[in-house]
C-alpha cells in the first residue's frame, strides 16, 4: 500500500489525537475523513495527502505559542504543504506572503528572503493552520464546506481551553470570526485586515503584530519568535 492509499486519518500526529478524536466521541470527523479521502482517489487535491496536517507535524499542544489562522491552502501546483501562508523552498512567493514580509520588515527589521518557507516559524511552536487543510486544484474554497472548518474550529478551542498566554493572530473578516472560540482572559488575540493585496493598505501593514507578539511572550516568561526567515533580525532583543 502506498502512502497516497491511506486514509487521511492516519495521518493526524499521535499527540494531537485527543484534540481530534475526544474519547467520547471518536467517530466525530469520520464522514470528513471519507469524503476527503474520495476527492484525493478522484480529484487533483492539495497538498499531498502526506502534508494534510503538516502544520500539526512541529509541535505538540503544550508547546504552541502563536497560532496565525489562514484560510484555503493555494490551489496551484507546488504551492501548498500543509502550513498557511508558507509554500515550499524554490516557489515563487505569493502576493500575501510577500506583504507579510514586507509588513515584518517594517516592524522588527527583517531582511528579504529568498524563500517563502515558515518552517522555521512552525519549529518555534508557530502553528500555520488553515481552516480548511485541503482544496481541489484551481478551486479556491472547494472544500469550505466539507467539514474541515469544524475541525479546525475544534484545534483552536482545545488550545484556548488547554494552554495558557498563546497569541492568536486573525487576519482578514475570516479568521477574526474565530475569536468568539478563543478565551480572550488568559490570551492575546491580535486581528487586522488580511495581507492580501486588495486589502494590506486597510491596516495591515503597520498592525506590528510580530513585534507585539514577542513582547506578550517575553511578559508571559516565554522566549520570542525569530521571525526573520533568512535574515538577521534587527531587533531580535524585542
Amino acid at each position: 500500500m502506498t502512502t497516497t492509499t491511506l486514509s487521511i486519518r492516519k495521518y493526524v500526529p499521535e499527540r494531537w489525537l485527543d484534540a481530534i478524536f475526544p474519547k467520547n466521541a471518536p467517530s466525530t470527523f469520520d464522514s470528513l475523513f471519507d469524503y476527503i479521502d474520495n476527492e484525493f482517489s478522484t480529484k487533483k487535491v492539495y497538498p499531498p495527502k502526506e502534508e494534510t496536517f503538516k502544520a500539526l507535524e512541529y509541535c505538540a499542544p503544550e508547546e504552541i505559542k502563536v497560532v496565525i489562522v489562514g484560510q484555503d491552502p493555494y490551489h496551484g501546483p507546488n504551492q501548498a504543504h500543509g502550513l498557511a501562508f508558507s509554500v515550499p523552498n524554490g516557489i515563487t512567493i505569493p502576493p500575501s506572503l510577500k506583504n507579510i514580509i514586507k509588513e515584518m520588515g517594517h516592524d522588527i527589521g527583517c531582511g528579504t528572503p529568498s524563500s517563502g518557507n515558515l518552517e522555521s516559524w512552525a519549529k518555534q511552536g508557530v502553528l500555520l493552520l488553515n481552516s480548511s487543510l485541503t482544496v481541489v486544484e484551481s478551486k479556491p474554497g472547494s472544500h469550505a464546506k466539507s467539514g474541515w472548518q469544524d475541525l479546525t474550529d475544534t484545534l483552536i478551542q482545545y488550545i484556548s481551553a488547554q494552554q495558557k498566554n498563546v497569541v492568536f493572530i486573525l487576519w482578514g473578516s475570516h479568521a477574526i470570526s474565530k475569536s468568539t472560540l478563543i478565551e480572550d482572559h488568559k490570551h492575546l488575540i491580535l486581528t487586522a485586515p488580511h495581507p492580501s493585496p486588495l486589502s494590506a493598505y486597510k491596516g495591515f501593514f503597520g498592525c506590528a503584530h510580530f513585534s507585539k507578539t514577542n513582547a506578550y511572550l517575553v511578559d508571559s516568561g516565554k522566549s520570542p519568535i525569530d521571525w526573520c526567515l533568512e535574515s538577521p533580525n534587527l531587533f531580535s532583543n524585542v
